[in-house]
């Protein structure tokens, strides 16, 4: 098995919406604003379509819900979705409060994306098993995804 870049996309987000402590843990939403993606097959924009559902547990992990439209540059969508994990710590959150960026590894942020349309120009990513890294940027996130492929 190897992995193969398959897109980088960078997403502005708003300023949470605090749900609060619930049974599950503290509940954050965070809304797509807009954002672009790129990869060798895929380009493109984010439509104001998408938020993360962020579930905060008491040791500081968040776990990631995700849906996103993507639009590529010719005119497809592409329907976007993961759950993943993110480790809260301080640097993430001087991120997330507007501070400062943070770099791929500066914490555990890990996704699994899953994609969908009905476009047949990009059916081929309808079969796409895929894995991400990202980071957290003032007021945004951003992901290097990558395409599990045979060796």
């Amino acid at each position: 098995m190897k992995l193969e870049a398959l897109m980088t996309y960078r997403v502005n987000l708003k300023d949470p919406v605090a749900v609060g402590p619930g049974p599950k843990g503290t509940r954050m939403i965070f809304d797509v604003v807009d954002g672009t993606f790129e990869g060798p097959r895929l380009k493109g924009r984010f439509v104001q379509s998408g938020a993360d559902w962020l579930l905060l547990d008491g040791d500081g992990v968040g776990r990631l819900d995700v849906r996103g439209t993507m639009e590529t540059d010719d005119g497809a969508f592409i329907y976007m979705e993961y759950y993943g994990v993110i480790v809260m710590n301080d640097k993430v959150m001087a991120a997330l409060s507007g501070d400062t960026n943070t770099g791929y590894g500066d914490t555990e942020f890990f996704t699994q994306p899953r994609f969908e349309t009905g476009d047949p120009r990009y059916a081929w990513i309808n079969r796409v098993v895929a894995i991400a890294e990202g980071r957290a940027l003032a007021g945004a996130v951003e992901y290097r995804v990558f395409e599990v492929k045979n060796d």
